[in-house]
């Protein structure tokens, strides 16, 4: 008898939960609504090509790189999730970029904080403040976006960002996301290339998927974190290959490219480490841009064995990677010739108590210039004309110096553009 009532509590309790987060999911749908598209004077339109989205521009091309958005999308974390989702707004609305790269985690379907186990709620979330938005974004999945225990699975989440199943019905379509070809670990590498007036190929951004977990950590407990596979790099040598060949075919050379993907490869450790232990110094091999280490726990690459760095380098193309992950970090180092850089998080939910800090939050401003080359620059959400003055943090690190062991021997203060 006992276990029957409490089989009986336990699914009311499930069935109220369901309910309760069904009519918060459309009280947000209701706010997001009334977002108001970003005003372009003359806002660029990609073009599908041989597989591929493709801009034509002779001027500079702008991405804003987002990540680690973490949208709870249930009962917990709904007023975390409303702030989220304006500060996305504020900055996307501001800075009109050509395209936003979203290297990962716009869900996080952790029950504990967010009150629900469906992570399509956050996606459908995300994706309908994009669209109302009116302007284009590239995202890859993150470990957090399908969690083992969430309730859709990565290939289903992939689909649905590919199938535009967040817009409604006759929109436009603004989300470049591409599940990627059969045969190739993960979902959602693909590729979106830049040209200019005479065809040529000016820059080619890479999209790739970096899993989940490796080594029988199927709840993230342990933080064994997985990364890009050896299909994975042949796929990306095929990339540059054929667009280096359409490029040769105009007489113009191998085009130059960024990649962005979740997690972080094994080289930002291996980099900051030789950092380090020269005294906080650049060295022969390492050159510190900006930025630095603000996890308690450091850095959290892939522990996937890969060849994705040697890859890169024999490839030639690739001059610069931007991921997401360790929410804290906003570490931009060249290493080897190659720019590995954090994004900045938006994230108000992970961390107990993250969203009264915001000297991590803000975007990552990329510039592609027409000869291939790039800058990239940490932007804080909390200065005009993004921020507006009514929500308060302290513009302190999360962890102290006293508490982060890994942390750089400079003040932590907020990255101003």
């Amino acid at each position: 008898m006992v276990f029957w009532i409490l089989l009986g509590v336990v699914a009311a309790v499930v069935l109220l939960t369901v309910l309760v987060n069904g009519i918060l999911a459309l009280l947000q749908l209701r706010y997001v609504a009334g977002i108001a598209p970003v005003q372009y004077q003359n806002q660029l339109q990609p073009q599908p090509l041989d597989g591929r989205w493709v801009f034509t521009t002779d001027g500079d091309f702008r991405v804003m790189q987002l990540t680690d958005v973490h949208i709870g999308g249930g009962w917990m974390s709904f007023f975390k999730d409303r702030r989220a989702i304006d500060c996305v707004v504020r900055m996307v609305t501001a800075e009109q970029p050509d395209l936003v790269a979203v290297t990962g985690d716009i869900a996080y379907p952790v029950p504990f904080q967010s009150g629900t186990f469906n992570n399509k709620t956050a996606a459908r979330l995300f994706g309908r403040v994009m669209q109302n938005l009116g302007v284009y974004w590239a995202p890859v999945l993150g470990n957090h976006d399908t969690e083992s225990y969430a309730v859709y699975n990565r290939r289903y989440i992939g689909k649905y960002y590919q199938k535009q199943k967040f817009a409604k019905a006759g929109s436009k379509s603004y989300c470049l996301f591409c599940s990627g070809p059969e045969g190739v670990d993960g979902v959602g590498n693909y590729t979106v290339a830049v040209k200019n007036s005479r065809g040529a190929v000016t820059q080619a951004l890479f999209f790739t998927d970096t899993g989940s977990y490796v080594d029988g950590d199927y709840l993230g407990f342990m933080w064994k974190y997985d990364g890009m596979h050896k299909n994975q790099m042949d796929w990306y040598r095929g990339e540059v290959k054929a667009l280096t060949a359409y490029n040769r075919a105009l007489g113009a050379p191998m085009p130059k490219s960024l990649m962005f993907f979740h997690i972080p490869i094994a080289q930002y450790k291996t980099a900051w480490e030789a950092y380090k232990e020269n005294g906080y110094k650049d060295t022969g091999e390492v050159q510190v841009h900006y930025g630095g280490i603000g996890e308690k726990g450091g850095l959290f690459p892939s522990l996937h064995p890969d060849n994705v760095f040697d890859t890169l380098q024999q490839v030639g193309s690739t001059r610069g990677t931007f991921c997401g992950h360790d929410h804290l970090n906003n570490l931009s180092v060249t290493y080897k010739g190659i720019r590995l850089t954090y994004g900045l998080s938006v994230d108000y939910l992970a961390y107990i108590g993250i969203k009264n800090y915001g000297a991590q939050r803000g975007f990552t401003r990329i510039t592609v210039h027409p000869d291939g080359s790039f800058d990239c620059q940490p932007v804080s959400y909390y200065q005009k004309p993004f921020w507006n003055g009514e929500e308060q943090v302290q513009m302190t690190p999360y962890y102290p110096p006293e508490k982060n062991p890994n942390a750089y021997p400079v003040d932590y203060k907020a990255p101003i553009a």
